[in-house]
C-alpha cells in the first residue's frame, strides 16, 4: 500500500467515524474545538474558524470514499455556524463558549475568508441557492467593511495592524473554490487581485519568500518580532498560485510558486526528521525547528500539484515522502486522531487534538487523489 493509499484509509476507517462520533457536538449542535488524547472533547471555546474548516472536511468526505452521514454533519454545522457566530451586520463573530455564548464579537478577515470556503462545501453537498447566495451575501460584507484603498482587505474594522497575507491567502482558497461553483466574476476578480497583490507586495524579492505582516500601506513590518517566514504557508500559497495558474495563463504567478516550493525545501526541511519546520528568519536561518501537523500537508499538495504541471518526477517523490512523514503525525493509540506537533529530536509533543487540523488532512488527501 502506497502512502497515499494508507491516508485514504485512514481517514474512511478511522478518521470520519471518530470525528462524527466524537467531534461533533451531538447535544447543541457544531463541532468540538478540539478532543482529548482518548477522544473525548476538551470543552475548549470555538473559533470562528473552526466550523467552516470542519464542514468542509466532511463536503469533501464523499469524493475521497466515506459513505457515513457527512451530509448530516455539513447540515447541522452550517445550522450551528449561522446560529452562534453571524453577526448582526452579517459579519462573524471570533469565538464564542461551548455553550454558544458569544465571547469575541471582533469579526477578522481570516474567519471570514473561512466562512465563505465552509459556503462552498455546503452548496456541494447540500445543493440549492441558499449557501451560494450567504457567500456572495458575505463576499459583499468584506468588500464594504473591509477594503483597503491601496488593495486587498484589512485584517478587520476598525483597522487593525499589522495587515495579514495569511488571511488573503485563504480568501484567495475560498475564491477557488467559488469559481468553479459559481458564475458571479466577482470570485475571478478577486482571486486575480490577490494573485497580483502577492506578487507586487507580499512577495520579498530579498528573501524570495512570501512575508507574514505588513503596515497599512502593504509595506513589510521591520523588527525581529516581524521577521518570520512559515514554510507552511510558502507550500500553502504555491499550490494556490499553481492552481490559478492552471486556469489563467500567468506565467509570473506559476514561476514564483515553482520557486517557494524549491528555496522551502532546501530551507525549510529538516533531512534528519524528513518534516517541514514550523518558521524561519527571513535570510533562510531556522527560526523555529519544531514541526506541526499542518506544514506536512501542505508540503503535500505543492509538491503533489507541481508533479502534475510540470511532469518532474522529483516533485512526486517529495509528495510521496511528505505522505509517510504525515503518516507518523497519524499514529495514535485512539485511531482518528493526530499529534499535532514534533519537538526538535523528532518527539511527539502530547497535547490536545486541534479539530482545525482535519481541514488540512482532508485537503492533502483530495490533491492526492485528484493528481
Amino acid at each position: 500500500m502506497t502512502a497515499a493509499e494508507g491516508l485514504s484509509s485512514w481517514l474512511i476507517e478511522h478518521a470520519y467515524p471518530c470525528w462524527w462520533s466524537h467531534g461533533v457536538d451531538h447535544a447543541r449542535g457544531g463541532f468540538h474545538e478540539s478532543l482529548r488524547q482518548d477522544g473525548e472533547p476538551s470543552g475548549e471555546t470555538r473559533r470562528a474558524r473552526l466550523y467552516p474548516r470542519q464542514i468542509y472536511a466532511f463536503a469533501a468526505a464523499r469524493e475521497l470514499g466515506w459513505t457515513g452521514p457527512a451530509a448530516d454533519a455539513v447540515r447541522q454545522g452550517t445550522a450551528a455556524l449561522l446560529a452562534d457566530y453571524r453577526r448582526p451586520d452579517g459579519l462573524f463573530r471570533g469565538l464564542i463558549a461551548p455553550s454558544g455564548a458569544p465571547l469575541v464579537e471582533r469579526a477578522v478577515l481570516y474567519d471570514q475568508a473561512f466562512v465563505l470556503l465552509g459556503f462552498a462545501g455546503v452548496h456541494k453537498t447540500l445543493g440549492g441557492t441558499t449557501a451560494r447566495d450567504s457567500a456572495r451575501e458575505l463576499l459583499a460584507r468584506i468588500e464594504a467593511t473591509l477594503r483597503n484603498p491601496n488593495g486587498g482587505f484589512e485584517e478587520s474594522a476598525p483597522r487593525s495592524l499589522p495587515l495579514l497575507s495569511n488571511s488573503h491567502m485563504h480568501l484567495l482558497e475560498a475564491c477557488l473554490e467559488w469559481v468553479d461553483l459559481d458564475d458571479d466574476r466577482r470570485w475571478s476578480e478577486l482571486a486575480e487581485e490577490i494573485v497580483e497583490l502577492a506578487l507586487r507586495r507580499f512577495h520579498d524579492s530579498a528573501s524570495g519568500f512570501i512575508r507574514e505582516f505588513f503596515d497599512g500601506d502593504w509595506m513589510l513590518v521591520p523588527g525581529a518580532d516581524a521577521d518570520v517566514v512559515e514554510p507552511g504557508h510558502q507550500y500553502e500559497w504555491a499550490w494556490l498560485l499553481l492552481r490559478w495558474s492552471q486556469r489563467v495563463h500567468n506565467p509570473r504567478a506559476s514561476q514564483l510558486a515553482i520557486e517557494l516550493i524549491d528555496r522551502t525545501e532546501e530551507r525549510g526541511v529538516d533531512p534528519a526528521r524528513g518534516v517541514a519546520v514550523n518558521a524561519l528568519f527571513g535570510d533562510g536561518r531556522i527560526r523555529d525547528a519544531r514541526a506541526r501537523l499542518w506544514p506536512q500537508t501542505e508540503r503535500i499538495k505543492a509538491a503533489c500539484l507541481a508533479g502534475t504541471i510540470t511532469g518532474r518526477p522529483g516533485y512526486r517523490d517529495t509528495a510521496a515522502a511528505a505522505t509517510r512523514s504525515l503518516m507518523k503525525y497519524l499514529d495514535t493509540p485512539t485511531p482518528g486522531l493526530w499529534k499535532d506537533a514534533m519537538d526538535e529530536r523528532g518527539a511527539f509533543v502530547e497535547q490536545l487534538v486541534p479539530a482545525s487540523s482535519f481541514y488540512h488532512i482532508v485537503s492533502a488527501a483530495l490533491q492526492l487523489q485528484r493528481s
